[in-house]
């Protein structure tokens, strides 16, 4: 691992209405702009939009693809766009910060979520300790 590798890219299936059902029922997000078209539409959207917390899931599941979640230190994320149902969400991260010490390497990440169309929909950094 060194500055400016590319970590695997994860690309999720294109997102659902069902899916986002099921996630306001798991998340407790009961926002109806995420689950009725019509209501989403009189809040000025185009139609029910995905659930932040979601894509940011998204985002967890690549980083502990990557990197053991014990040595995850810190995770930071900004939302940056809607999410609609079809958009296809790829993960994409790229070490930008490495440091050696006598135990460990400490990397700090740079992460964003894009669709199918390459529309940034969240930007952060991840910072992990790996054991040498």
């Amino acid at each position: 691992m060194d500055i400016g590798d590319s970590l695997p890219p994860l690309k999720k299936p294109p997102i659902t209405k069902v899916q986002l059902v099921r996630y306001a029922g798991a998340s407790g997000d009961f926002n109806p702009i995420h689950t009725d078209d019509e209501m989403a539409r009189r809040a000025g959207l185009k139609g029910v939009i995905a659930q932040g917390l979601l894509i940011m899931g998204f985002a967890g599941q690549a980083i502990t693809q990557w990197i053991p979640k014990k040595h995850l230190k810190r995770f930071k994320v900004r939302f940056t766009d809607v999410t609609y149902p079809g958009d296809i969400i790829t993960v994409k991260a790229n070490i930008v910060k490495k440091v050696r010490t006598e135990n460990e390497i400490q990397i700090v990440c740079e992460i964003k979520a894009e669709n199918q169309d390459a529309q940034l929909k969240l930007a952060g950094e991840f910072e992990a300790s790996l054991p040498i």
